[in-house]
Order: structure tokens, then C-alpha cells, then sequence
């Protein structure tokens, strides 16, 4: 895994956990979906970078 790929993948889990808690934190449905999906997104990316170190071993 590349170590920008990485960070960035952190990053959008790290923002999307934050969202998702503010937004059920007051109660914004819709800020909570957001955050939910941000994190999801982070979690594809990695599981993606991932596979491809896999393979390259």
C-alpha cells in the first residue's frame, strides 16, 4: 500500500467516524448517513490497497 493511498484511506475513516458521531451527536440524520458512507468509502479504499500489495507478492 502506497503511503499517500494509505493516509488518505485513514483520513476518510477518521472524518467520516467524526461526521457520523456529530451527526447523531445532534440528532442530523442525514450528517450521520454522510459520515457513515466517508468511512465506508476509507474502508474500500483500503481493503483495494490492500489486495493489490497481495498480489504483488
Amino acid at each position: 500500500m502506497t503511503a499517500g493511498e494509505k493516509a488518505k484511506a485513514k483520513t476518510e475513516q477518521a472524518k467520516g467516524k467524526a461526521k457520523e458521531a456529530a451527526g447523531s451527536a445532534v440528532g442530523n440524520d442525514r450528517m450521520a448517513a454522510e459520515g457513515q458512507v466517508e468511512k465506508s468509502t476509507g474502508d474500500a479504499r483500503e481493503a483495494k490497497e490492500k489486495a493489490k500489495d497481495a498480489f504483488k507478492h
